[in-house]
């Protein structure tokens, strides 16, 4: 038998699986601080738009136009506070499965140009498997994709949505818990360390009363973060392949 002998040319060397980091910005819908840092990233990124809002359409339409990717922000009921604090036409775990299907829909409807969809607060929802079922069921009606912000340890999203079989994934980082530059800067660093050992890595920043200083902090660690050959995608280009359903005999 003869050995194979693969030669590299002095210089080369085999290309390492690629490294790919996701940013996507929350709570567009209100014009606030920080929209505008946002839409004129070095980077593409997605935006999360809040339904029923003053500004909603005109967020998703800006976003759209600067090539940035869409997303429904969907609200939905938290463990704690207040149902009032999650914002208009927010899923809550007391409602009929027809008036969670008619919410769903009508927020769908409320943001142009969506593609997928992410969960605002959402940390009893995501427990739930008859609300998340219902939720997952008409965002693959619509030919929506959903983002499980993982705001509950104990999400049941990723079953869920492999048994409703629609493609999904989950955040992996919050970049701006804490309102300031170097504790954002830290959390990027989180995202280069998850990515030694993964090929991708999900963070999600927020627009708001501190969005101007995530925006920085965004383009800043982006244009760092390329030169370090990490190469920033939308949720949708990172999707894992939907597996066909099995009929039941």
């Amino acid at each position: 038998m003869l050995a194979l002998i693969v030669c590299l040319l002095p210089g080369t060397a085999t290309a390492g699986p690629e490294k790919t980091a996701v940013i996507v910005i929350d709570d567009f819908g209100n014009n606030s601080r920080g929209t505008q840092e946002v839409m004129d990233l070095p980077f593409k990124v997605t935006a999360a738009v809040m339904p029923f809002l003053k500004h909603t359409k005109s967020d998703a339409e800006r976003a759209h136009a600067a090539g940035h990717e869409v997303i429904v922000h969907m609200p939905m009921e938290a463990l704690g506070g207040k149902k009032a604090w999650l914002g208009p036409g927010a899923i809550t775990t007391d409602l009929s499965e027809d008036e969670i299907r008619k919410r769903v829909h009508a927020a769908i409807d409320n943001v142009p140009h969506a593609v997928g969809m992410n969960n605002h607060m959402g940390s009893k929802v995501t427990v739930d498997p008859r609300v998340m079922r219902v939720i997952l069921e008409v965002c693959k009606e619509r030919g929506l994709y959903f983002l499980d912000s993982h705001t509950n340890f104990r999400s049941i999203v990723s079953k869920v949505a492999k048994e409703v079989n629609i493609p999904s994934l989950e955040n992996h980082i919050f970049l701006d818990d804490i309102h300031k530059s170097s504790a954002i800067k830290k959390q990027f660093m989180l995202m280069r360390q998850h990515l030694t050992n993964h090929n991708v890595c999900i963070a999600i920043g927020h627009v708001g009363s501190a969005g101007h200083i995530t925006a920085a902090i965004v383009k800043e660690q982006m244009l760092q973060m390329s030169q370090e050959q990490i190469t920033f995608k939308k949720v949708s280009e990172v999707l894992p392949p939907s597996i066909p359903a099995i009929p039941h005999p």
